[in-house]
């Protein structure tokens, strides 16, 4: 296929997902991906949808391959190993190695296969041409190349097993936030999102903030006093629940929003529905912690958007937002 047909295989597809909206099958289609998953709320699999159909827009594409020579790559098959942490994580993978020009083997996550599976359906309908370029395996034997996602546990064994080719291995990372005490009610509101959209389980997710000594952090809390619903979600506040106990066993200070636990703590990735949050004096001081933890960050939310993301827009990377920095259309076009 050329790369204008893939663009438009992709642009179909946009418009495709596009139409999926309040339609049964869709709604048959979420219940089933919660039955199986229940971390999968309705809520969130309409949300990745969303960030899947303004990646793929054709001028979103064009922007995105016109910085690459896409045009006369000679087909290899590359594996992804998907994760499941997240509805449809594993897609942006799934986009580049297609628009790339290259054949891709899927190994889908168990957690996801019900979205991933029907996503992939619609694209092969709309354009059987891309029947030839996708193929979902449960084992990744014969490919010349992979891109594997998982926890830094697995990641020692994608090594280990895909040695031999080349690949990229992503570990665990996440993300923080930074507090300057400037920021407005709007900015210091859209925080939230950062921080619990997907029950905070995404690698986008804020799971650590950085504040201004002295700073009150009940600031932040009053913009979020409409926003509890996350107690509604039983495995959610199970965590929830059983963190709280620890925490008062074992009598550790922190705050208690009713929904979320904070706790100043040195360190980067926390528990579920709880948030880190330590305090700084300086940027320089900043600059030296995120430059010496920068393999573990994906993504630094502040107020200062010429160098970090802006407050509620973690949650909305760009297709040439690459996972752990990896430019993942250059490997694919250097093999």
């Amino acid at each position: 296929m050329l790369l204008e047909e893939r663009i438009e295989a992709f642009d179909k597809l946009e418009q495709q997902l596009s139409s999926w909206e309040g339609t049964e099958k869709y709604e048959t289609l979420k219940r089933q991906a919660q039955h199986k998953n229940n971390w999968f709320t309705s809520e969130h699999i309409d949300f990745s949808i969303t960030g899947i159909r303004k990646m793929i827009t054709n001028a979103s594409l064009e922007q995105w391959v016109s910085k690459y020579q896409l045009e006369h790559i000679e087909p290899k098959t590359v594996g992804i190993v998907m994760a499941g942490n997240i509805p449809l994580v594993g897609f942006h993978d799934l986009l580049s190695v297609l628009i790339s020009g290259h054949k891709v083997a899927v190994k889908m996550s168990s957690q996801d296969e019900l979205l991933m599976g029907a996503v992939i359906q619609e694209l092969l309908a709309m354009s059987p041409g891309m029947k030839e370029f996708i193929e979902i395996r449960a084992q990744l034997k014969d490919i010349d190349a992979v891109i594997a996602t998982g926890s830094d546990n697995s990641s020692r064994y994608f090594e280990y097993y895909f040695s031999k080719i080349p690949n990229v291995i992503r570990k665990n990372r996440t993300s923080v936030a930074v507090i300057t005490g400037k920021e407005t009610p709007a900015e210091l509101d859209q925080l939230w999102s950062d921080i619990y959209l997907y029950f905070g389980m995404g690698c986008r997710n804020v799971s650590k903030l950085f504040i201004p000594k002295g700073f009150d952090l009940t600031q932040i809390f009053r913009t979020w006093e409409n926003k509890g619903d996350l107690a509604n979600h039983h495995k959610y506040f199970n965590n929830y629940e059983y963190n709280k106990s620890i925490y008062l066993v074992n009598k550790v200070p922190h705050l208690d929003t009713g929904y979320g636990l904070w706790l100043e703590d040195e360190a980067l990735v926390s528990p579920i529905s709880v948030t880190y949050y330590s305090t700084y004096e300086s940027e320089q001081e900043l600059a030296n912690w995120f430059t010496e933890n920068a393999e573990k960050i994906q993504c630094i939310v502040a107020s200062d958007t010429l160098r970090y993301i802006p407050f509620g827009q973690a949650q909305y990377p760009e297709v040439w937002d690459y996972a752990d920095g990896v430019d993942t259309l250059a490997f694919l076009e250097r093999l």
